[in-house]
């Protein structure tokens, strides 16, 4: 639980991202909740921290939940499906782009390279959902498929790029 002044609103905002980038879900205005793990509690410590430095208040609380855990647990798997659904959506644009390039005839180093970085960005923004993914969602596995996908297509670019830039020289 916490509160942060009201202005600037930056501060808050920057609370909200914070606590949403760890995995929480908002029970309530200003209550949020996450699964205890040491990571979780150590990062709950410094946040609080940072929202009293601002002027604010937290609260750091070790609860069961009494009633209700389906409910809280089906509320953390959606927002980890909600993150995985989003790296999927990710996927088939990159996918796509790829595409882009045979259809374009576009087989070079260069190209290579930013669809290198493209899916490198895709696999390090899923460890991180993952990392958050305590309570195993069941859109991991569709995650990883979709990854799996790209680096596939990826290696067939890039033997093409190899083939054609081989031919070029």
């Amino acid at each position: 639980m916490y509160r942060v002044p009201t202005e600037p609103t930056r501060l808050r905002a920057a609370v909200w991202r914070r606590i949403k980038g760890l995995g929480a879900i908002y029970l309530q205005n200003s209550v949020a909740a996450l699964p205890r793990t040491v990571a979780n509690e150590r990062a709950m410590r410094v946040l609080r921290k940072e929202i009293i430095d601002m002027d604010g208040t937290a609260h750091l609380l070790g609860t069961d939940v009494l009633a209700g855990e389906a409910d809280v647990i089906a509320a953390f798997n959606a927002a980890r499906n909600d993150e995985y659904e989003e790296i999927i959506d990710r996927c088939k644009d990159f996918l796509a782009g790829v595409e882009k390039e045979y259809v374009a005839e576009h087989f070079t180093y260069a190209e290579l390279e930013e669809n290198d970085e493209d899916l490198t960005k895709l696999k390090n923004w899923f460890e991180k959902v993952r990392a958050r993914d305590v309570l195993s969602a069941s859109g991991r596995a569709e995650t990883v498929e979709a990854l799996e996908r790209c680096e596939q297509v990826l290696e067939d670019y890039a033997a093409r790029v190899y083939l054609e830039e081989g031919e070029s020289r």
